[in-house]
């Protein structure tokens, strides 16, 4: 049940994907000063050494972050911003050795000087990742405890304590392995359960697209669930298939910033053409679900 470690994934190019739409709209909430709250299910252990065994021993990251340098992609700065930031601080800025996970990026945002009322709410349940995550987001002082919480709960649970937030503003991030087939209809559910809470905040769900099926039961629940405003973002390496596992990996976003749509149209035919292995067969969806 949790044999899954993303340090084996780390920087592929799923989590490209995935940390594109989470850097954009973590800068779309940065650009009021009102507080919000970052709420991350799947947090993982937050940051990955791309020189360590595990990373290597699928080198994943290869065929994903280690292909794209920032000059190709003037429209990606800020994603690059925080990859060399936090470099500089674990690396002192000799090359990416470091790739950050979604709570390493979260950190960067909610701990910057202007925004004290943040909070990041980081859920993990691997004992050996929670440790990792507790050890690397290290907060210091009671305050920053305060701001920063790390709890070995489930994330799904965590997430429909914590909705309604206190801030009225809130950015969650669902990121389960999939690994459990269960995960489909616990994550749609929770979302439900959540959206019928807190209907005004932004759900970023990634998914593994393994079977297409389970991926299009699960939007098609959310539509019937009469949940609005819903956009869908996918990048693949390969066509469908039930014999290679992932193939491709994409977010479904509900309420997304009203700009995240108009940069993915731009930044995913640039990476389809970055990352195909050279058999033509990567590609890209960009479309609106379900109108707001």
């Amino acid at each position: 049940m949790l044999s899954y470690r993303h340090s084996y994934h780390a920087g592929n190019f799923a989590d490209v994907l995935k940390h594109i739409v989470l850097i954009e709209c973590l800068e779309h909430f940065n650009k009021k000063a009102t507080p919000f709250d970052y709420i991350d299910t799947h947090s993982g252990a937050g940051m990955y050494d791309l020189r360590s065994a595990n990373a290597n021993k699928t080198a994943e990251y290869k065929e994903g972050i280690a292909k794209l340098k920032r000059i190709d992609f003037p429209e990606l700065s800020h994603y690059f911003d925080v990859i060399d930031h936090l470099n500089e601080q674990q690396n002192s800025g000799k090359g990416m050795a470091f790739y950050p996970g979604s709570p390493a990026i979260a950190h960067h945002y909610v701990t910057q000087p202007e925004r004290q009322k943040d909070k990041a709410w980081l859920f993990e349940l691997h004992s050996s990742d929670f440790r990792i995550l507790s050890e690397s987001m290290a907060t210091g002082s009671k305050a920053m405890a305060r701001k920063i919480r790390i709890k070995q709960e489930d994330g799904l649970k965590g997430l429909l304590s914590l909705v309604p937030p206190v801030s009225r503003r809130a950015l969650v991030l669902i990121d389960p392995s999939y690994e459990i087939k269960t995960d489909y209809r616990d994550v749609v559910e929770a979302v439900i359960k959540a959206h019928k809470k807190f209907n005004s905040g932004t759900y970023a769900i990634w998914y593994p697209v393994v079977e297409r099926k389970r991926v299009d039961s699960m939007w098609r629940k959310l539509k019937s669930a009469g949940i609005k405003n819903i956009d869908q973002y996918e990048l693949g390496l390969a066509e469908d298939s039930h014999e290679m596992g992932m193939t491709s990996a994409g977010m479904i976003v509900i309420n997304p910033p009203w700009t995240l749509k108009k940069t993915l149209n731009k930044v995913l035919p640039k990476l389809v053409k970055q990352l195909d292995r050279g058999d033509g067969h990567a590609f890209s969806l960009c479309q609106t679900l379900v109108e707001e």
